[in-house]
């Protein structure tokens, strides 16, 4: 029997690259795509190539990972991604639409650009993915997770295009969760916790970040709702609402992992 296949966006660092080892480790083979690969690094440190590595180590040899170098506003390059992965791994089971753009400042007065970025990444980005990848799944097995922020319910946030298209990407996942009921389970997490990326040690090198939690809460999240029944669809999550379900483990610390 054919391992599960989990397609996850924003693989290179951080949540995603995390995502991609757990899955790997739970049995999945990867999907991991990233803008950042070996051959076109970009400024952040990490590549999905590396994430690919461990993954592979993470799930062992009958692991299947492949590591991607894909935008998510390219419509049709994920469209073609689709197609290889129903030709080469025959399936797809979860997809987790985790890569997002916050910019920062001012909307009014900032170039227009900045704005259809954020929409172009954060909500047509997974719109394109669920288009995609959706029709390779089997009725009542698939799953696709959105990752959120608190942020979409926090104006003062002060990041207007990334409040605003969290909060779609929320809305958009009841949605598309009501089309797809009883077929395809589609969840969102709503992440209301500091949590550890390899790109905030880069960009605030003198932070404290031993507080921050570890990314490994959402692999939890994420396995645990892969392994609802599909009934379970179109919910808005926060992490403190699956603790307390005991979806989650307890409160972690990033300062625990690196010292």
């Amino acid at each position: 029997m054919s391992r599960p296949v989990a397609v996850i966006t924003g693989a290179s660092r951080g949540i995603g690259k995390q995502l991609c080892i757990d899955l790997a480790r739970e049995g999945y083979d990867i999907v991991a795509i990233a803008r950042s690969t070996a051959d076109s690094p970009t400024k952040l440190p990490g590549t999905v190539d590396e994430t690919v590595a461990l993954a592979k180590e993470a799930g062992g040899a009958t692991c299947t990972a492949w590591a991607i170098g894909l935008d998510v506003r390219d419509e049709e390059g994920i469209e073609a991604l689709a197609g290889r992965v129903k030709s080469e791994l025959g399936r797809c089971d979860l997809v987790v639409n985790n890569a997002a753009i916050a910019p920062p400042g001012a909307t009014l007065g900032s170039p227009m650009r900045r704005w259809r970025l954020a929409i172009d990444i954060n909500v047509n980005g997974p719109l394109y993915f669920m288009n995609s990848f959706v029709p390779l799944m089997t009725p009542g097995e698939g799953r696709v997770l959105n990752i959120s922020s608190s942020a979409s319910v926090a104006p003062a946030f002060g990041r207007a295009s990334y409040t605003t298209t969290k909060r779609a990407l929320e809305a958009l996942t009841e949605c598309i969760g009501w089309e797809l009921r009883e077929k395809v389970a589609v969840n969102c997490i709503r992440l209301e916790l500091s949590v550890w990326s390899e790109g905030y040690t880069s960009t605030l090198p003198d932070m404290d970040f031993s507080d921050f939690e570890d990314p490994v809460i959402m692999s939890d999240a994420t396995l645990w709702l892969a392994r609802q029944p599909i009934a379970y669809t179109g919910h808005v999550l926060t992490i403190a609402q699956m603790r307390a379900m005991g979806a989650v483990r307890a409160v972690t610390r990033i300062g625990d992992r690196v010292a």
